[in-house]
C-alpha cells in the first residue's frame, strides 16, 4: 500500500501543468511582521494580488510590465522595477503624515494558510499569552490540535499528544535544530520560558526531511526571540494561588549595524505545600529553576550572511511525595515516600547561513548543537539517573531547478549521543551515532498546486541503514479552498525509561521482555502516517469563517510497547507482536463574530489502539471524544494603547479507558473507565499602555479534581501504590496574577 501511494505521488507530480513564471515574495512591517491584505499590483494594468496570512503573495510576470505598486492603508506606497521574475521581501513603512497609525488585528495570534504546502498552523506571541504561559508545556491551552495533561500525580509535569499519540513520536525542535529528545522527554518541556518563544509552527503528519527521520505524528518548532528585532526589555513577573512565582526578563542590545545581542533570564520557584485533595501527598512539586541564555545574531543583508550563537544554561530542582517527606532524614527510608529530581543543562548552539547576493534563491545553512544533560533523581527507594552528552550537525543546501517555481533543498546531518543510564544498579549506558544525507523538492506555483516530495538515508550505528520517503500535496481550486494530503515513513528508537518515568512513581515492577534487539534489547520503531486535510473560508452576516477538517492515521510496523494492563504491579515492554494504530479526526470551526471578537470550535475523535498481550484494546488514559472551544474578545486600542483583552477556553473530554487493576484488592480497584469531564481557563488583560500591563487569570475554574489519583496513596511502600494513572487535574481551581513591563 505504501508503494501504491508513493507511486501515485509521482504520477500526479509528472502531470502538473506548466505555469507561467512569477514574481513571489513576502511583505513586512514593525519587526518582519507578515503583513496580510497588502495589495500588490503591475502599474497601470488590472493584474493584481493580495499578500495572504503570512504575508505572502506570487504574482505573474511577462516582461511586458515592470512597474510593481505596493500599498496598504496606514503605510507608505513602494514602487518597485523588476525586469526579471524573482523573490522580494518588501518591509513597509507607517506613513507619518497620517498621524499615529495604529494595525489592528493584523496578524492573527493563530494562523493557518491556504498556501502552506504541509498542514501548519503558527501560535503568535499574542496567542501564547493567552495562558499562564510560563514554560512551554502550558502553552497549548488554546489550541485545540493539541492535548495537554498531567503525567503523573505527583511530578507535577504536563505532557502533549498529538494525533492521539504521546511526545516521543512528535519532533521538538528548537529554530529547526532537534530540541527535547532523549533524556529531555519527561521534563524537557518545562525548561523553555514561554516568554522567550516568537512563535511556535505546528506540523500535522509527517514532518520534513530536512529535520531528521524521527517524526511520526508530526513535529512542533518554536522560534525563540530575534536579538535583531527584539526589544530592549521585556519584564514578566507572575503569582498563583498554588505559590508558585516567576520572574522572566530579557535585555536587548544593537551592538552595531550588524551585530545584536540577547539576555534572558528566568526563575522560579514553589515553596509552600499543598495537598488539597487530602491524599497525604504534594500536589505539585516543591522547587526552583533558574534558566539563562545568552544570544547573538549577525546579519549582513548586503553580503548575504546571517548567523546565530546561542549559550544556555539551566538548573531545576524538584521535591515531590508524601507532605511530611523531609530529604535529609527519609531519603532511602519507609518512613515516609518521597522524591527528588535534579537537572542540569548546558547548550551551545550557532547556525551559519549564506544567501548569495546576486540568486537570491540559492543559500546554504550549517547548524551545529552541542547539549550536556544530567538528571539525578530517586523515586521511594527507586534511583534513576541519566546523563546525555549530544552533538548535532546539518549542512543544507537550498537552490532552484530552471525557475522559482522548482525548489530543492539537499545535505548532509550527523547526530551523536552518548548516554550514561542507570536503573538502580542496572547500567543500560550506550553510544548512539547517524549520519545522513537528504534531498527534498518543491513545487509551487503558488496557486492551485504544490507538493513536496522528500527523502533521506541515514546510516545508524544500532538501527543499520534505512530509508525515509515524506510526501506532501496541496490542492487549492478557488481563493478560500484547499486540500491537502500527506504520507511519510518515521523511524526512533525508544528511551524506554527516560519517556515512561511517571512509572517510577509507583510499586511497578519493570521487565523487558524482548532481548535480540540493539536498544534494551528492544528493535527499533517503524510507522507510516497518512493524512487528508481540507480547509474552507467563507463570510456569515460579512464576518469571515473558517472551516477545517483533518485526518490522520498512523500505522505501527513495529513499536516499543508499553504495558500497564498484563498486571497493576508490573509494566512490559516488548516489541508489538500484532497490530497498533492511531485514527485521528478533528473539526474545527472558527469565526469572527464581530470586530474584535472571535470564537474557535473543535471536535475530536480518536482510535488509538495496540495489542498487548490481553489482546488488542484502546489504549490507557486516551480519550476518544473531546471537544474545545475559545472565546477571544478585545476591546478598541486607545491613543496611548489602553485595551482591555478577554480570552476563555473550555475543554470537555470524554470518557477514558483505565489500565486494568482487577487484580488489586477491592479497595485498591479502579473503575474499567474515567467518566467525562470539564475545565474551565480565562483570563483578563489590561493594558495600560504601550509599555505596562497586568493580567489575572485562573486555571480549572470548574473546580475538578480527579478522585482517587493515587492507587494506594496510604500505603505507599506497598504492592499496590500507583501514581501514573492520572487522566485530569489532581488539585481544584488555581488563580494567578501577573505583570509585563516592556520598554520599547
Amino acid at each position: 500500500m505504501q508503494k501504491q501511494f508513493i507511486g501515485y505521488v509521482f504520477l500526479l507530480v509528472s502531470f502538473i501543468s506548466f505555469s507561467q513564471e512569477k514574481v513571489t515574495g513576502k511583505i513586512i512591517y514593525d519587526n518582519n511582521q507578515p503583513l496580510p491584505g497588502a495589495n500588490i499590483y503591475w502599474q497601470n494594468t488590472e493584474i493584481g494580488v493580495i499578500s495572504d496570512e503570512e504575508g505572502k503573495f506570487s504574482i505573474p510576470f511577462t516582461g511586458e510590465h515592470t512597474v510593481l505598486v505596493i500599498s496598504y492603508v496606514g503605510f507608505k506606497t513602494v514602487i518597485l522595477t523588476i525586469l526579471k521574475p524573482k523573490t522580494i521581501t518588501q518591509k513597509m513603512e507607517f506613513d507619518s503624515s497620517l498621524g499615529e497609525v495604529t494595525v489592528t488585528n493584523v496578524r492573527k495570534s493563530l494562523q493557518k494558510s491556504y498556501r502552506v504546502t504541509s498542514n501548519m498552523q503558527t501560535m503568535t506571541g499574542k496567542e501564547l499569552l493567552k495562558a499562564a504561559c510560563c514554560n512551554l508545556s502550558e502553552s497549548f491551552e488554546t489550541n485545540p490540535s493539541i492535548d495537554v495533561n498531567f503525567s503523573d500525580a505527583v511530578s507535577g509535569s504536563k505532557q502533549i499528544k498529538m494525533l492521539g499519540l504521546t511526545s516521543p513520536y512528535i519532533l521538538m525542535t528548537e529554530e529547526n535544530i532537534p530540541a527535547i529528545r532523549g533524556a529531555s522527554q519527561a521534563y524537557g518541556l518545562s525548561f523553555i520560558p514561554g516568554t522567550w518563544v516568537e512563535s511556535i509552527q505546528i506540523t500535522k503528519g509527517a514532518g520534513s526531511v530536512v529535520n531528521g527521520y524521527e517524526s511520526i505524528s508530526g513535529q512542533i518548532n518554536y522560534e525563540l526571540l530575534k536579538p535583531a528585532d527584539d526589544i530592549p526589555f521585556f519584564l514578566n513577573a507572575y503569582g498563583s494561588t498554588d505559590s508558585r512565582f516567576e520572574l522572566n526578563t530579557h535585555f536587548n542590545t544593537k551592538v552595531n549595524d550588524k551585530w545584536a545581542t540577547s539576555l534572558f533570564l528566568h526563575g522560579n520557584t514553589r515553596i509552600s505545600k499543598n495537598d488539597m485533595n487530602n491524599d497525604g501527598f504534594l500536589d505539585n512539586p516543591l522547587g526552583k529553576q533558574i534558566n539563562i541564555i545568552n544570544r547573538w545574531q549577525y546579519s549582513d543583508s548586503e553580503k548575504g550572511w546571517v548567523s546565530f550563537i546561542n549559550l544556555r544554561y539551566m538548573k531545576d530542582d524538584k521535591q515531590t511525595g508524601q507532605v511530611d517527606f523531609e530529604p535529609d532524614r527519609d531519603k532511602g527510608t519507609t518512613n515516609f515516600w518521597g522524591s527528588e529530581i535534579s537537572t542540569e543543562k548546558l547548550d551551545a548552539s550557532a547556525k551559519l547561513g549564506y544567501v548569495f547576493p546576486d540568486t537570491p534563491w540559492k543559500s546554504i545553512g550549517f547548524q551545529n548543537a552541542f547539549n550536556y544533560h544530567n538528571q539525578e533523581s530517586y523515586f521511594g527507594l527507586d534511583q534513576y539517573n541519566i546523563k546525555q552528552n549530544s552533538f548535532y550537525s546539518n549542512l543544507i543546501y537550498n537552490s532552484i531547478i530552471s525557475d522559482t517555481r522548482h525548489k530543492f533543498a539537499t545535505g548532509l546531518n550527523f547526530t551523536y549521543d552518548n548516554y550514561n543510564e542507570f536503573v538502580n544498579v542496572n547500567d543500560f549506558s550506550r553510544i548512539d551515532s547517524s549520519l545522513g544525507a537528504f534531498f527534498e523538492y518543491t513545487f509551487d506555483d503558488s496557486d492551485k498546486w504544490s507538493y513536496v516530495l522528500g527523502g533521506r538515508v541515514d546510516s545508524h550505528n544500532r538501527l543499520g541503514v534505512f530509508f525515509t520517503p515524506r510526501a506532501h500535496v496541496r490542492f487549492k481550486p478557488y481563493e478560500k479552498t484547499t486540500f491537502r494530503a500527506s504520507a511519510g515513513r518515521g523511524k526512533r528508537s525508544a528511551n524506554i525509561f527516560a519517556e515512561n518515568q511517571q512509572l517510577f512513581a509507583s510499586s511497578r515492577q519493570f521487565q523487558i521482555l524482548d532481548t535480540e534487539g540493539k536498544i534494551y534489547g528492544l528493535d527499533a520503531e517503524i510507522a507510516w502516517n497518512y493524512g487528508f486535510s481540507f480547509m474552507q473560508g467563507f463570510k456569515v452576516f460579512g464576518k469571515e469563517a473558517e472551516f477545517t477538517f483533518d485526518f490522520y492515521r498512523t500505522d505501527f510496523q513495529n513499536q516499543a510497547v508499553v504495558d500497564v494492563d498484563n498486571s497493576p504491579q508490573q509494566v512490559l515492554f516488548y516489541n508489538l507482536k500484532g497490530q497498533s494504530f492511531a485514527n485521528s479526526l478533528q473539526v474545527d470551526l472558527n469565526y469572527q463574530l464581530m470586530t474584535h471578537f472571535s470564537i474557535r470550535t473543535a471536535y475530536k475523535y480518536y482510535d488509538v489502539q495496540t495489542e498487548y498481550t490481553i489482546g488488542l484494546v484502546e489504549r490507557p488514559l486516551q480519550a476518544k471524544h473531546r471537544f474545545f472551544a475559545n472565546l477571544a474578545y478585545e476591546t478598541h486600542v486607545k491613543e496611548k494603547g489602553q485595551q482591555w483583552k478577554f480570552d476563555f477556553t473550555y475543554n470537555w473530554l470524554g470518557e477514558q479507558r483505565l489500565p486494568q487493576t482487577q487484580s488489586n484488592p477491592e479497595e485498591y480497584r479502579l473503575d474499567a473507565f474515567a467518566n467525562p469531564f470539564s475545565t474551565i481557563n480565562a483570563q483578563v488583560t489590561k493594558t495600560f499602555s504601550k509599555t505596562f500591563e497586568i493580567y489575572i487569570g485562573g486555571e480549572n475554574m470548574s473546580n475538578y479534581q480527579q478522585p482517587n489519583p493515587i492507587v494506594g496513596s496510604d500505603d505507599p511502600f506497598g504492592p499496590y501504590f500507583d501514581s501514573s494513572m492520572v487522566y485530569g487535574p489532581v488539585f481544584g481551581a488555581m488563580y494567578y496574577a501577573g505583570l509585563r513591563f516592556k520598554i520599547q
